[in-house]
């Protein structure tokens, strides 16, 4: 007897609530053997997921109700077993208890140096490691009031957690009213909420980018009821979080009228008056950040050798604003949904790609749109970048940071030319089928 959609849906999240509570179990040898093996089988168990949501594009209502209900207990199991663990020694969330420590104590994060002996008094015991303390903060001024208001709650690594977790939770609700409003499937909102990297970035290490997605998707939310002026603000703050949504800034166009451009630019602004230097808006390290940090990213590392950082880092911005352009002028031309959800996600995929700098952290940002099959190879390389996760364990081994084995670049973009490759020669026409039914 054939096993049914749902029951092989059950099956898959079974598998990788496992995977992943063996992979918590291993955390704190983040890239080392048990750990790269578990998450390599829940990214595995993830993809075939994601190919029966995208198979199935309608169930009966009763039946999709509990699937998702089930779906969204299973994940929470896993990210409970990830909130609970300690960060990282020397994870970011750290650099943002102290960001959110200073300005409490009157400082500027943008002008204090960790490491400085003058300001050794304020550290505690989670922000004396803090990765990179010769550097002033390079986090925007929407991440900066995110760190004050979580430390003045309560200053930890695990209340910051807890706070991303939120805003991950949050998410599913936006996600899930999108859906509804735009008639698709309720049970793809499970295409995001079991991507593994949401257990292992956010519940597990804790990471800002997750505060950006959310304040992007409302955005998004705000796009599909017409909601011209909070869309704009919402897009605002989603930059002031972090920049790479700036590439999505042609999407708007003619969606939002200039005195709701007006109105985000002046919030955005606004966010940024604490933190004035001299009437200068600060921008912390992230000069040093272009110039200097370099990890998982061939095509900046292919022409770093002929062209000067900052003109390489204007292309990978100049790529997502141009891939952001062709979206909007097929979406005009054609008629195509305002609220089409992919076309957020490739801008930012398409920059990520050329940038210096390419964290799995980074693929947070694209989680909450990659709802259709259009979005498969970018599905494919949310679980192909697991690969890079080596790092971590041979830098525990005493191996220098930021020079990847080859092999690992192989896998992680060989992975995603073979997927799009498949693609492009064999449609895959069955979720065509369920998209065009769906849509």
């Amino acid at each position: 007897m054939a096993m049914t959609p749902e029951r092989r849906v059950y099956l898959l999240g079974a598998t990788l609530c496992v995977a992943l509570t063996i992979c918590s179990g291993n955390f704190g040898d983040r890239g080392g053997p048990y750990f790269m093996a578990s998450l390599t089988v829940a990214g595995i168990a993830y993809l075939l997921a994601v190919r029966e949501f995208f198979a199935t594009p309608r169930l009966e209502r009763h039946v999709a109700r509990r699937v998702v209900v089930i779906g969204l207990v299973l994940a929470a199991v896993w990210h409970i077993e990830f909130l609970r663990l300690p960060s990282g020694a020397d994870d970011d969330i750290h650099r943002y208890v102290w960001d959110g420590r200073v300005q409490r104590l009157g400082y500027n994060p943008y002008l204090v140096v960790p490491s400085d002996p003058a300001v050794q008094e304020f550290h505690t015991a989670e922000t004396r490691n803090l990765n990179n303390p010769d550097l002033s903060s390079p986090y925007p001024a929407g991440a900066q009031i995110f760190f004050r208001a979580v430390t003045a709650i309560h200053e930890s690594t695990f209340a910051m957690k807890v706070a991303f977790e939120l805003c991950e939770f949050a998410i599913v609700f936006v996600l899930l009213d999108i859906l509804r409003f735009t008639g698709k499937a309720a049970h793809l909102v499970l295409a995001y909420a079991w991507n593994p990297l949401l257990a292992i970035e956010v519940a597990g290490s804790g990471h800002i980018d997750i505060v950006g997605a959310l304040l992007l998707l409302v955005s998004a939310a705000a796009l599909v009821r017409r909601w011209r002026a909070a869309a704009a603000v919402a897009l605002g703050l989603a930059i002031a979080v972090k920049f790479l949504p700036v590439v999505l800034l042609p999407l708007y166009w003619k969606r939002v009228r200039i005195c709701d451009a007006a109105l985000a630019a002046v919030v955005v602004g606004l966010l940024y008056v604490p933190f004035l230097d001299h009437c200068r808006i600060p921008l912390g390290s992230i000069g040093t950040y272009v110039h200097s940090f370099r990890f998982n990213g061939p095509v900046f590392a292919a022409l770093d050798q002929v062209a000067p950082p900052q003109l390489l880092a204007g292309l990978a911005v100049l790529v997502g604003l141009v891939t952001a352009i062709l979206f909007r002028r097929a979406s005009l031309r054609s008629a195509a949904p305002e609220w089409s959800l992919d076309q957020f996600a490739w801008p930012m995929a398409a920059s990520l790609l050329c940038a210096p700098v390419v964290f799995p952290w980074y693929l947070l940002w694209l989680l909450p749109f990659l709802t259709s099959a259009s979005t498969m190879l970018i599905i494919v390389w949310t679980v192909s970048i697991i690969p890079t996760y080596v790092q971590w364990h041979l830098r525990a081994l005493g191996r220098p940071w930021g020079s990847l084995p080859g092999w690992v670049m192989v896998v992680e973009y060989g992975c995603l030319a073979i997927a799009g490759a498949m693609i492009a020669l064999r449609r895959p026409t069955r979720w065509a089928a369920a998209d065009a039914q769906v849509d």
